[in-house]
């Protein structure tokens, strides 16, 4: 028998290395569209809309609370020297002053953030296109927001009263608020509150979400704790030094009471600047940076770590492991 001999069409042959560069051409172009770090998740399991409700509502208010006990003086300082009108000094006295009733509006609105906010993630990433995740976590952080901005406000209103002196305690507070100022007056500045809180949801989430994605697609694998912690830190540090001008706004108009120094929005930036100067809108900015940098490490570092808690514990993960 004579040796065997392999024939090679040469067409086939060209045609097919043709397809094969056009094939990685076409996919060479895809990827310099792609702006933000891409998200598939249409080929994973199915939507579960109430499990990931209950998932985030207890990994957002575990979450929330911590934060709140562990960094509570810094807020206090930054509130005070928002407050502080030219240049009065603050006192360093009583820097817990109202966490226990401020704890109690914390834990329902981060649940309800995080409860709103981690379905409307999952949605919007099944329905957007892979390389517009950032559009999806933008939007979902501005609706979870939005919807625990009704329980935020009036938990805000009362803290920063509580933390510039003005009550004592946070029943009281409420029961003098409302018969000097009616319901509304727990809703002080609530309008500076969305105008501060939904851009600053929105690109911490945002900024949070693209730089864990970044980071997974880099290094392959999922994040440990320090690398979240650190990732979140860097979130919430840029999102607040940002956002303090806004920050300022807020802290003015809710802490102003009946005296009504500030007629809105745009009449307390234009008093602020004629009687203060323009850097009166950076004032403690160093606090809040600090405040939210370590918030935005021990926040997602918990929140994660809650979610994965909670997702090992699903029945068919529990099912699967006792099966291998």
């Amino acid at each position: 028998m004579g040796p065997l001999t392999l024939v090679v069409d040469g067409k086939s042959s060209s045609g097919f290395s043709s397809d094969a560069s056009t094939r990685k051409m076409q996919g060479l172009q895809l990827e310099t569209k792609k702006f933000f770090a891409s998200v598939n998740v249409r080929d994973e399991t199915p939507f579960d809309f109430l499990r990931t409700l209950f998932e985030g509502v207890i990994a957002g208010g575990t979450a929330g609370v911590v934060v709140e006990t562990a960094l509570y003086p810094i807020d206090t300082i930054k509130t005070r020297l928002q407050a502080a009108r030219g240049g009065g000094k603050i006192l360093l006295k009583g820097l817990y002053s109202g966490l226990a009733g401020n704890l109690v509006g914390v834990l329902p609105a981060s649940a309800v953030f995080v409860g709103v906010y981690e379905p409307a993630k999952q949605k919007l990433l099944r329905a957007l296109p892979e390389n517009l995740s950032a559009v999806a976590h933008l939007t979902a952080g501005a609706l979870g927001g939005l919807a625990a901005s009704c329980i935020r406000v009036p938990t805000e209103v009362v803290k920063q009263r509580m933390q510039t002196g003005q009550f004592t305690s946070a029943p009281d507070a409420v029961r003098l608020i409302v018969s000097k100022e009616g319901f509304k007056g727990l809703y002080a500045g609530y309008g500076s509150f969305l105008l501060r809180d939904l851009p600053f949801d929105a690109l911490q989430f945002c900024i949070y979400e693209q730089l864990r994605l970044g980071y997974k697609m880099a290094a392959k694998r999922d994040l440990n704790a320090p690398e979240t912690a650190i990732v979140g830190a860097f979130a919430g540090a840029l999102t607040g030094a940002v956002t303090t001008p806004l920050d300022v706004i807020k802290t003015r108009l809710m802490v102003q009471g009946s005296a009504n120094q500030y007629k809105g929005i745009f009449d307390c930036v234009q008093t602020i600047v004629r009687e203060e100067g323009s850097n009166a809108l950076l004032k403690g900015i160093g606090p809040r940076v600090l405040w939210i940098g370590i918030g935005g490490s021990i926040f997602f570092g918990v929140l994660e770590s809650t979610k994965r808690f909670l997702s090992e514990r699903r029945p068919n993960n529990q099912e699967n492991s006792k099966s291998e």
